[in-house]
């Protein structure tokens, strides 16, 4: 799987871009760590804690029978931007468009404290899924910025042990807002001045690299604008029909056969414009040209599915079939998140020290799937205790998952697509996530048809419909607790088979260590000069945060000669 060729090279307005590479002495390297961390803490809180609140808002806002779009729009304004946001990055520095990310989040949060109505609502909540899919991408490539790849495993376990943190905090949060129809705002103007304080900090520690970069206007010109049209216009006609279909929308009504239609002339034509039209191309279809990063972003889609799958589908198991709280739903699920965080901080360190992924990620899929296996065993009566384990198992396998892919990912590609890299894995985690979510919805709503009894089979057209069993006699209340209990069995056995083969998915990519080794091709003299090495010829590698000098062991702190240097090769 390492052989490479002329095809997977950057091209030339690639390797024109500006140089972004900062790496960073320890103490500002601590602080702007901090800075994202907290900043990553903040958007998480505000990505999984609104699943907590939802129905109170769905009845505070009259919209109990769409609340679902909430989830929806939030998903496509997320999966929508991923990838333009890697090329926004290049063109115009990783800094300003992480700020303009952060101030997104912060209006959208202010807004969904603000609104009256559920369409405001469903709007504020796609702008924060923009604004948070773009501090999380930035995130991760500023990352990449600032550390050797040596060193990124070890930082990006940290990143990810902030995205788990706050998953963990969101849903308890949120439930101590929910205590009445009203509270829930509060979790909102909690969130909007948070965030905005963390773009403060943003804006004082984080490095700029805008130096020698070329004016704003002569790179508006470099924007891939007919692949965002297109790769919008497929995101949104297939994901919307796919997310509404068989519940809000019948699968045969036009508009549904209309956007699918749609949608799949958007796909291909997408496609077309990034290999044949766009000089700067969002998605360069030769990452594809390596069968390792192939592989890679189909897992990455793949475990997109079954991880927002069970971030949904498990706390709804508890509170539906075994008819736990909220806020006692989100202690149980804790052990899932809290597992992902320890993990990603070990594998970050093991990585870092052994210079190895490939055993953590072998590991990882394969916790996951005997985790997944385990979810099978439960049943309406299953103690809390017993839950925790399976989900304890699969917390694990997605920490040892998350970043060490993305720092795989990293390895295989030249440094020059770093940015675009890590925003394309974003951009298939995100898709799979949000198909994973609607295939899931079709089969628990499918499942829940077949086996409610019929004066209650209105319950399968709302996710959000709790029944009270307290005003129900008890034969029609078992009865609507083994329809919720088979349906979520039905949902865990659709799982299994996507996470295994991303188990299976392995088997194709090789460890190659953490650097990249360009195509062979002619060695040229070049001057001997002290502190530095030849930049990349014939065998001579990159890493993922090569700056083609020698860096210190310690954080990779240059030199001003030394940079003088860099620039002058």
């Amino acid at each position: 799987m390492g052989r490479r060729d002329h095809h997977t090279r950057p091209s030339a307005a690639e390797l024109a871009l500006h140089e972004q590479t900062n790496l960073l002495p320890r103490g500002k390297l601590v602080l702007v760590l901090l800075t994202l961390s907290v900043t990553l803490l903040v958007t998480f809180i505000d990505q999984n804690g609104i699943s907590v609140a939802l129905p109170t808002i769905a009845a505070d806002i009259h919209a109990q029978d769409t609340m679902s779009w909430a989830g929806t729009a939030s998903l496509l304004g997320n999966t929508t931007f991923q990838m333009l946001y890697g090329r926004l990055s290049d063109l115009f520095g990783r800094k300003a468009v992480y700020l303009g990310a952060v101030a997104l989040l912060a209006l959208a949060d202010l807004g969904c404290g603000l609104v009256r109505g559920p369409a405001a609502f469903y709007v504020c909540r796609g702008l924060a899924g923009v604004g948070g899919g773009g501090i999380t991408n930035l995130s991760m490539i500023i990352v990449s910025d600032i550390v050797t790849l040596e060193q990124r495993g070890q930082y990006q376990g940290i990143i990810g042990a902030m995205v788990g943190l706050g998953n963990v905090a969101g849903p308890f949060l949120a439930a101590a807002f929910i205590s009445s129809a009203h509270n829930w705002r509060g979790f909102f103007y909690l969130l909007a001045p948070l965030i905005t304080l963390s773009g403060i900090l943003a804006f004082a520690l984080l490095p700029s690299t805008s130096h020698g970069r070329p004016p704003w206007r002569e790179n508006l010109h470099k924007i891939d604008y007919l692949g965002l049209l297109t790769s919008s216009s497929a995101v949104i006609l297939l994901l919307i029909p796919i997310s509404g279909g068989g519940n809000y929308y019948a699968w045969r009504s036009p508009m549904v056969i209309a956007m699918l239609v749609l949608g799949s002339i958007s796909l291909p034509a997408f496609l077309f414009v990034e290999w044949k039209l766009a000089k700067l191309p969002m998605m360069p279809l030769s990452i594809f040209a390596t069968p390792a990063v192939t592989v890679m972003l189909v897992q990455n889609f793949l475990f997109g599915a079954v991880y927002q799958s069970y971030l949904y589908y498990v706390p709804m198991y508890l509170q539906n079939a075994h008819g736990y709280t909220p806020l006692v739903s989100a202690a149980i699920c804790a052990a899932l998140v809290g597992m992902q965080t320890l993990a990603s901080v070990l594998s970050g360190q093991y990585i870092s020290r052994l210079k190895r992924y490939g055993e953590v990620i072998w590991c990882g899929f394969g916790l996951w799937t005997l985790g997944s296996g385990l979810s099978l065993l439960y049943t309406r009566r299953t103690p809390a205790g017993v839950i925790i384990v399976p989900l304890m198992v699969v917390g694990t396998g997605v920490g040892f998952i998350f970043q060490p892919m993305l720092v795989a990912l990293q390895a295989h590609v030249p440094q020059a697509r770093r940015a675009v890299i890590t925003s394309n894995r974003n951009f298939f985690r995100c898709a799979g996530g949000a198909v994973g979510l609607a295939v899931s919805a079709a089969v628990l709503q499918a499942t829940l048809r077949k086996r409610l009894p019929s004066a209650y089979a209105s319950l399968a057209h709302s996710t959000y419909a709790v029944p009270d069993l307290t005003t129900i006699p008890a034969a029609d209340a078992a009865a609507i607790l083994d329809a919720y209990m088979a349906a979520s069995h039905a949902v865990f056995i659709l799982l299994i088979p996507l996470i295994g083969v991303c188990l299976l998915g392995c088997i194709l990519v090789r460890d190659q260590g953490l650097q990249y080794k360009y195509p062979t091709q002619p060695a040229t003299a070049a001057p001997a000069i002290k502190g530095s090495i030849p930049p990349p010829q014939s065998g001579i590698i990159d890493s993922a945060a090569s700056t083609n000098v020698e860096v210190d062991k310690n954080q990779g702190l240059l030199t001003d000669t030394e940079k003088n240097v860099e620039r002058s090769l």
